[in-house]
C-alpha cells in the first residue's frame, strides 16, 4: 500500500486530513507536513525526512501537496527525482483528492500508477453552482510565445531577494504584479545545478519564461542593447549576490526584500527575514550605491523601513 505524505503552506495539509478523515476513517502510513511562515527550505527538507522516517515499510511515498511550484512542491520534487522509482508527487490537493488516494491505494502499489490515477478524479471535484461551461480555445489562458529580441536594454521591472526563489508567492502575486514576461533567476549556486535548474523552470508561471544565469552573465546582459522585448522579473536568493550584481553594472534602483531564511548565527528581524552582521553591512553598501528597499512579503502588504526593522532586533 502506497504512503502518503499530505503537504502544505500553512495548517491547511492538517485541516483536509481531519476533513477525510471524518469520511473515509482515520487511516495508517499517511503523515502531514505542514510549511509555516517562520520556516525556510531547510525547515522543510526536516519536515519531509522526519515523516518519511515515520514509515515502517518498504512501500512507495506519494506526495500530496497544495500548489505547484511552491516550497512544498519544491522540497519534494528534490527528495523525489533521488528515488523516482519509488516516490511520485500530485499537486492541487482537494478532498476528493485525499479521499480517492486512501481508496485507490488499496489496489495499487506504486506511486506513479497512483498520482495518475488521482489528476482526474482531483479535477472532476471542481465544480460549481450554476455549472460553468467549459473553456474554449479562445477563452483559455494564452500561451503565446514571449516577445523576442529587439533593440534596447533590458526592461528590470522587479528585484527581489527570496531564499526560495520561485515559488508559490513569487509565481502567483509577484510576477503578474510585476507585469514581467520574464524571471531570471540570478545565482552562481543554482546555474551550476541542473536539479535546481529544472525545479525552477518547471514552477514558471503560464506564459512566462524562467531563466537561470550565473551573475556574470546577468551583467553582460543588462549592458547588451539587443533585449529590448524582455521585461524581467531578477529573483536573487542572498543579498551578497545582489550586490555583485549592482557593482558589476546591473541598474538595480529598487530591491524588494521579501524572506531571508533562518540559520544558526542569524536573527530575526521580522517573521520571514534573517540576517546576520555580514547582511547588514551588505545592505549598507547596497544603501550607498543608491539602492533603496521594498521591504514586503506579499503585494497587498504595507511597505516596511529595512533600517528600522535591524535597529529594532539589534542584529548581532
Amino acid at each position: 500500500m502506497v504512503n502518503l505524505i499530505v503537504a502544505s503552506h500553512g495548517d491547511f495539509a492538517k485541516g483536509i486530513l481531519m476533513s477525510g478523515s471524518m469520511i473515509f476513517g482515520e487511516q495508517e502510513n499517511v503523515e502531514v507536513v505542514t510549511f509555516q511562515p517562520t520556516e525556510g527550505p531547510d525547515d522543510l527538507d526536516k519536515h519531509y525526512q522526519e515523516a518519511l522516517a515515520k514509515f515502517d515499510n518498504d512501500d512507495d511515498t506519494l506526495f500530496l501537496v497544495d500548489l505547484w511550484g511552491g516550497s512544498p512542491f519544491n522540497r519534494a520534487s528534490l527528495i523525489q527525482q533521488q528515488d523516482p522509482e519509488h516516490k511520485a508527487i500530485i499537486a492541487g490537493l482537494n478532498l476528493p483528492m485525499l479521499i480517492e488516494a486512501y481508496g485507490g491505494r488499496l489496489g495499487m502499489n506504486t506511486a506513479a500508477d497512483l498520482a495518475k490515477y488521482l489528476v482526474p478524479v482531483a479535477k472532476d471535484g471542481v465544480k460549481s453552482v450554476p455549472e460553468a461551461e467549459e473553456a474554449t480555445p479562445a477563452d483559455a489562458k494564452s500561451d503565446a510565445p514571449i516577445a523576442g529580441l529587439k533593440e534596447g536594454h533590458i526592461n528590470i521591472k522587479l528585484v527581489r531577494l527570496d531564499t526560495r526563489l520561485l515559488h508559490g508567492q513569487v509565481a502567483t502575486a509577484w510576477t503578474p504584479d510585476s507585469k514581467a514576461n520574464r524571471i531570471i533567476v540570478v545565482s552562481d549556486a543554482v546555474a551550476g545545478d541542473e536539479l535546481r535548474k529544472n525545479l525552477i523552470q518547471q514552477a514558471a508561471p503560464n506564459g512566462v519564461k524562467a531563466n537561470i544565469v550565473p551573475i556574470s552573465k546577468m551583467v553582460e546582459v543588462a549592458k547588451d542593447d539587443r533585449f529590448g522585448g524582455v521585461d524581467a522579473f531578477l529573483l536573487f536568493e542572498t543579498v551578497e549576490d545582489v550586490l555583485r550584481a549592482v557593482e558589476g553594472g546591473v541598474p538595480i534602483k529598487t530591491l524588494n526584500v521579501g524572506s531571508m531564511a533562518h540559520s544558526e548565527g542569524k536573527t530575526m528581524v521580522n517573521k520571514v527575514l534573517s540576517m546576520n552582521k555580514t547582511d547588514v553591512a551588505t545592505f549598507e553598501k547596497l544603501r550607498d550605491l543608491g539602492v533603496s528597499f521594498d521591504v514586503r512579503k506579499v503585494p497587498s502588504d504595507s511597505q516596511a523601513n529595512l533600517f528600522d526593522l535591524i535597529k529594532k532586533a539589534n542584529v548581532q
